[in-house]
């Protein structure tokens, strides 16, 4: 029997964006680890048969000593599970959890759920984090990215050129997130579903909300996810005011975007590709997101949303007006062409397939 070690920073990431490769690795009669800080999916996890090891992980922290015991605890775990492969996301895991299984002599695979603002933005933290992959990544059996712009970035710094593989983003599942009714027009209702945090545009989407509802009365605009503290009492405000419906962190999205007729994702965030909107068009939504990779390879301008330039709120506020000048059957047909297109380019299926591929290419270590 296989061994395959998931590393991960939250339970979300496995649970939400890898469960099908989970439930087909447990078809294949792998034993499944999950090594991720507790969270709420966990015991879904335990229930489809895998296993679980805590870890405490700090997504944010920077002192070096907790960086540093993290890798121990790696080391430790991957001595102690023996897995035959790793499977690894986000950058502490990837990044730590690649030292370790050199250390250790097992196969990992990373995969780039986008850069972060660390990598991207130019300057010493830059130089740091292109230093620190390129030392991490040189034994790793593939890197895999999910946009040109990541892989672009990874052969300009000269890290794993050879190891690199495109997917695309963390797919979606179709079954899942099948085409939901549109909901009629008596109100038109926007959401933003995302951490609440200023590089996703909550900045600009708030700012809009207000514009629009003064001008459109009978829209609404709904939020969804975590809130940094920073947001919290201007989210209260806007809900008084009767702009916003706040919903917090949602199990399922699929039950806001049942009554939602667009998803606006005004992202200026490294990401990979936005599971929001991948999900959100799987569902039949319109969406409205910026010029930046990670989001516009979810849109056709024009055909199943906007695409505006990053920052900007007029240009969010004008794209928000030109879809409410459309009637409701030009809207849901908008909708329609992004599940197409979602069908064509990001079946989760493909990533599946690309992981057991992975499995392929490792032979059954001595255990």
């Amino acid at each position: 029997m296989k061994r395959v070690l998931f590393l991960v920073n939250h339970d979300v990431v496995i649970y939400n964006f890898r469960r099908e490769l989970v439930e087909e690795l447990l078809k294949e009669e792998c034993e499944v680890i999950i090594s991720s800080p507790y969270g709420e999916r966990i015991d879904l996890l335990k229930e489809m048969g895998c296993k679980y090891v805590p870890v405490k992980l700090d997504r944010h922290g920077k002192n070096p000593i907790d960086e540093i015991k993290l890798i121990l605890y790696y080391i430790e775990l991957i001595r102690t599970v023996k897995p035959n492969i790793i499977f690894s996301y986000t950058i502490k895991p990837n990044l730590y959890g690649a030292v370790a299984a050199s250390i250790c002599k097992v196969p990992i695979v990373v995969n780039i759920t986008g850069l972060g603002s660390a990598v991207e933005n130019p300057g010493k933290m830059q130089k740091l984090m292109i230093l620190a992959y390129k030392l991490a990544f040189r034994k790793v059996q593939t890197v895999f990215v999910q946009n040109k712009e990541n892989r672009k970035f990874f052969i300009d710094n000269h890290i794993a050129v050879d190891k690199l593989k495109l997917l695309p983003g963390s797919g979606v599942n179709l079954e899942q997130f099948h085409v939901l009714d549109y909901p009629s027009d008596d109100k038109v209702e926007f959401v933003f579903i995302s951490r609440i945090m200023k590089e996703k545009g909550i900045d600009q989407y708030l700012e809009m909300a207000k514009y629009i509802k003064k001008k459109y009365p009978k829209t609404h605009f709904h939020i969804c996810g975590f809130c940094e503290e920073e947001y919290e009492n201007i989210l209260k405000e806007y809900e008084k005011e009767g702009i916003i419906t706040y919903h917090g962190l949602i199990m399922d999205v699929r039950e806001v975007l049942s009554y939602t007729h667009c998803t606006v994702h005004p992202s200026y965030y490294p990401e990979g590709i936005s599971n929001v909107l991948l999900e959100s068009a799987a569902s039949g939504r319109p969406l409205i997101s910026t010029d930046r990779s990670g989001c516009r390879e979810v849109i056709d301008d024009g055909v199943n949303g906007y695409i505006i330039p990053q920052r900007d709120t007029k240009a969010l506020i004008e794209a928000v007006e030109k879809f409410l000048s459309l009637d409701n059957e030009k809207r849901r047909q908008m909708g329609l062409a992004g599940r197409e297109k979602v069908r064509r380019e990001f079946n989760r299926e493909c990533v599946i397939n690309a992981y057991l591929e992975q499995m392929s290419c490792v032979n059954e270590r001595e255990i």
